[in-house]
């Protein structure tokens, strides 16, 4: 039988299929890796920071939220700030556990000349839509500029390839350093620091406010897509793309792999339940989220017990499935009966 969990875990980072470039957008800036020698703040042990090139302006957006007028801003006009660019979407889970770091740097830095512009570049359809990005950055209680890039104009002027990834700019528009996925807060705080009093040497800038680092470690599931696109996991692995079909699980389910049964029509993205829809999952992990939309309700049930039921409407999200007691993770299975009408798009796991 095959063990699903052989595949390598996508806890600190979403991938978007695409070459790794080695060049930075048309300033051809490379990608350098952060491990360099010490700088010079003292008391503070951090990389010094290499001149990148010059970083490529938003392009190719579209809505602007928290700026004056949601009017758009451009590198030129950011001259003088020091600029933290912040590839997320906003149900990537990736993404939402780096929310608290963000907002916490810039409570603190804001007024120090610390400009952070998140450039919301979408994995599914809906999060194309404005109101649904300015729903959530409201929902997340973000209070700096967000910019949607549906057509991946300033993703791909800065070669990008994951969520979240984050690329510090001094306030000569010159990226000093990039950091991709989550965790290593501690070190992106000082070296914002440093570019804030390099910038502005007669202020005194403060340390950074300690953030807990909640990055997962240890063996998890990887990221687990429904839709016909991305689908990789499921048991068996036949579907009926674009129409309604009949599922039936298989006899057993190994640990990774996932389940449907009853009627399901399965589309790119998504799988939108009908009747008697089932779906379960070998999962290990300390957390199952699972990203969903339509409307109706999920039941949910862990090892046999049924644990919630999920009442789905309104913009597609994020939702928590499951959260082991102990706080470490934990193997079992999961079983979903959805109503007929609920989209069920993707798992990812803490």
């Amino acid at each position: 039988m095959r063990n699903f969990l052989d595949v390598p875990s996508t806890a600190m980072v979403r991938a978007q299929a695409r070459p790794v470039p080695d060049t930075l957008g048309p300033a051809h800036v490379q990608r350098l890796p952060n491990r360099l020698g010490p700088v010079a703040l003292p008391g503070v042990a951090t990389p010094s920071l290499p001149d990148l090139g010059a970083a490529p302006n938003f392009i190719d957006n579209q809505a602007w939220f928290n700026t004056p007028g949601s009017r758009p801003l451009t590198m030129a006009g950011l001259h003088g700030h020091v600029v933290l660019v912040d590839f997320w979407t906003y149900t990537c889970i990736n993404c939402i556990r780096t929310l608290p770091f963000l907002k916490a740097l810039y409570a603190d830095y804001h007024r120090y000349g610390l400009q952070i512009v998140g450039v919301e570049t979408p994995e599914f359809t809906f999060e194309q839509e404005a109101s649904n990005v300015k729903q959530a950055v409201q929902t997340d209680g973000i209070r700096y500029p967000v910019v949607q890039d549906n057509n991946y104009g300033t993703w791909n002027a800065y070669q990008n390839q994951y969520w979240p990834a984050d690329y510090l700019i001094d306030a000569q528009g010159n990226v000093r350093s990039v950091h991709f996925g989550e965790g290593d807060y501690s070190t992106m705080g000082h070296l914002i620091r440093q570019l804030l009093q390099a910038a502005r040497p007669h202020q005194s800038v403060p340390t950074p406010a300690g953030v807990p680092d909640k990055t997962p470690a240890g063996q998890m599931n990887p990221e687990t897509y429904i839709g016909y696109e991305e689908l990789q996991y499921l048991d068996p692995p036949e579907v009926t793309r674009d129409a309604p079909a009949v599922y039936h699980f298989p006899a057993s389910l190994p640990l990774g792999a996932l389940g449907l049964a009853g009627t399901w029509t399965d589309h790119a993205q998504e799988a939108t339940a009908g009747q008697g829809a089932q779906l379960e999952l070998g999962f290990l992990a300390q957390d199952v989220y699972l990203v969903l939309g339509g409307t109706g309700t999920l039941d949910v049930s862990v090892n046999g017990h049924h644990t919630q039921t999920i009442d789905v409407v309104g913009v597609p999200r994020l939702y928590t499935l499951y959260q082991a007691q102990a706080g470490s993770a934990a193997s079992g299975k999961l079983v979903l009966h959805a109503s007929p009408g609920v989209e069920v798009y993707d798992f990812t796991f803490g």
